[in-house]
């Protein structure tokens, strides 16, 4: 996802899209642990896609960001 995808989202949705990316980062993580992860480099989108959203949340709870202007 884009950020400007994660911004769009309530707070509501938005901690519930990112309690969904890290239980499949824990399925990943889990995955290549016993060698049936197909896709290594999906584990470093998911990463990412956390990150977003977190910096979207420390956004709003600072209250800066696009929609803070």
């Amino acid at each position: 996802m884009e950020i400007k995808e994660f911004r769009a989202l309530s707070p509501e949705e938005l901690e519930e899209r990112l309690a969904e990316l890290k239980q499949r980062r824990f399925e990943l993580t889990r995955q290549k642990a016993v060698g049936q992860l197909e896709h290594p480099d999906e584990i470093r989108y998911i990463r990412k896609d956390i990150a977003r959203a977190e910096t979207v949340k420390r956004e709003r709870a600072l209250q800066i960001g696009p929609k803070a202007n």
